[in-house]
């Protein structure tokens, strides 16, 4: 009896030229092979002309193997990696709206974000908006801490990682 492959989440870094239409061909391969994109993230990266893709996708092994051969095969794509998690950095950013319409609660979300090192980006009579980074379960905690008191709104960009040490893809 053949077991089934592990479906997990991936985090590939893909260094790409920084030109117009390069992200909406890396999308279309995923939309086009039925992968699903569940982050991703765009940025420049140290080399002039060249930006940084992260994307977070689950699935197998068989899965991880096709996208990077598929992504290989796009002329401006420069170089593609599996990031290993245990050597890799990963943050991501949350700006959260909280309700807040006493002093009492506005306390009590202070506090919790001073326990998660987050800050406090605008003030308004009634809501809090809060900036945190760090890895996405912290986020998850704080947004669950503070869900009792009411979320008005969340951003998140998702997370963004790149490999520990001087290996650099």
């Amino acid at each position: 009896m053949k077991m089934a492959s592990e479906q997990k989440s991936h985090i590939i870094s893909a260094l790409v030229l920084n030109k117009p239409g390069v992200l909406q061909r890396v999308a279309g391969l995923f939309t086009r092979r039925g992968f699903n994109i569940e982050s991703i993230t765009v940025g420049t990266s140290e080399q002039e002309g060249i930006a940084r893709i992260t994307i977070i996708s689950k699935g197998d092994s068989k899965v991880l193997e096709q996208i990077t051969k598929q992504l290989n095969k796009i002329i401006d794509v420069i170089k593609v990696r599996d990031l290993d998690p245990e050597k890799t950095v990963e943050r991501e950013l949350c700006l959260i709206k909280v309700h807040c319409p006493t002093e009492r609660v506005r306390s009590e979300v202070i506090q919790y974000i001073n326990i998660f090192r987050g800050r406090i980006i605008d003030v308004s009579p009634e809501t809090l908006t809060v900036e945190i980074t760090g890895e996405p379960n912290k986020i998850e905690a704080l947004i669950d801490l503070v869900k009792t008191f009411g979320i008005k709104e969340i951003a998140r960009t998702g997370p963004t990682a790149i490999s520990r040490g001087i290996k650099t893809i």
